[in-house]
């Protein structure tokens, strides 16, 4: 499995990382500290990284931003490269946490769609500090032969008939956006009465399912451990690989547009081999092996190109078209108030 070589590298390279965190210290043209998402990037591209540049990856992971930002903001550790999400990426512009990125050297980022940075503009203005390297949607998963007729909606993740049977995200921002949705709200109001009302739908909906889980939606959904899940874009392909009888759907109430991208901290020690990890990961036989490996949608559009497979290459799954469907939304920063609103919805729906 991924995940058991992924913990196993990541191990070995964040005890270098600790053991020489405040210098830059690492291969014959120093060391880049890499902070990414769990089972995000394939290895041998670090590996080839190294090997090309002399230049050493200590790599941590990370389960969710939540759990990042923290950590990133109290400055225990000097990170260089960050993969935040988006909503996150404003968060930590405004909490000045960012270096505005040099483009000059990052040649390679003439690979990314035009789109991708158009979509940033939204938590970035000007592109100023991040560079996209995944996005997709957040959608359904069912399995096909443990559900009475096709889920098309947020709505059927409350019917009694598939009790302990559902798989939601563990997560206040994904969780909170499906009730939002199924209520017919934004999911970056800070209206006090819709969020309300939205916890009271997931308080309603507790008894009906199976766990509050991250990546385990992936697993339990391949072992036919639950019939529904809540789940991103990149890991349904995966899991369409092991279990053919798995379908994604995109909600018709409608759901979040995501993108994941590479920034450099303020105050990164090794701003130069930052930025030389982040062009590398934008090299297209690069980006391809990525995509490869994590199945999450590239929107390096010369990567894609090099895609073999055709029916990956034109994925609905990988790369919808977005014009097909309604009330697509991505996530926005909410300032301190607006989090401390959805984190004491959340503490509520966990509570009962």
């Amino acid at each position: 499995m991924k995940k058991a070589v992924s913990v196993i590298l990541c191990a070995v390279l964040l005890g270098s990382m600790l053991a020489g965190c405040t210098g830059s210290k690492g291969g014959e043209n120093g060391v880049v500290y890499v902070y990414n998402w769990g089972e995000y990037i394939d290895h041998e591209t670090i590996k080839m990284f190294e090997e090309e540049t002399g230049i050493q990856v200590a790599y941590e992971e990370f389960e969710t931003n939540e759990i990042m930002f923290p950590k990133v903001s109290a400055g225990a550790v000097s990170y260089d490269v960050i993969c935040p999400s988006d909503y996150m990426i404003q968060k930590m512009i405004d909490n000045d946490l960012l270096m505005e990125l040099d483009f000059s050297k990052l040649p390679n980022t003439v690979n990314i769609g035009t789109q991708y940075f158009e979509q940033s503009e939204q938590f970035d203005p000007g592109n100023k500090y991040s560079v996209p390297y995944c996005w997709g949607t957040v959608g359904i998963l069912y399995n096909k032969t443990m559900v009475d007729e096709p889920i098309t909606k947020w709505a059927d993740l409350w019917d009694p008939k598939y009790e302990n049977n559902i798989l939601m995200q563990n997560s206040v921002r994904d969780a909170l956006m499906v009730a939002l949705k199924l209520k017919g709200y934004s999911m970056n109001t800070i209206n006090q009465a819709e969020l309300d009302e939205a916890g009271a739908a997931l308080i309603e909906q507790k008894p009906l399912v199976q766990a509050y889980v991250v990546d385990q939606v992936r697993d339990k959904m391949i072992g036919n451990e639950a019939a529904i899940g809540v789940i991103y874009s990149g890991e349904a392909i995966y899991t369409q690989r092991e279990n053919p009888d798995l379908i994604y759907v995109v909600p018709e109430e409608g759901t979040n547009v995501w993108i994941d991208s590479w920034v450099i901290t303020k105050n990164a020690q090794n701003a130069d081999n930052a930025h030389k990890f982040i062009d590398f990961m934008c090299r297209p036989d690069i980006a391809l092996m990525n995509f490869d490996f994590i199945t999450y949608s590239t929107p390096n559009d010369a990567a894609r190109e090099l895609i073999e497979d055709e029916d990956i290459r034109n994925s609905e799954i990988a790369f919808p078209d977005l014009s097909k469907y309604n009330n697509l939304e991505t996530y926005s920063y909410l300032g301190e108030e607006g989090d401390e609103m959805y984190n004491e919805v959340w503490k509520q729906v966990k509570s009962e």
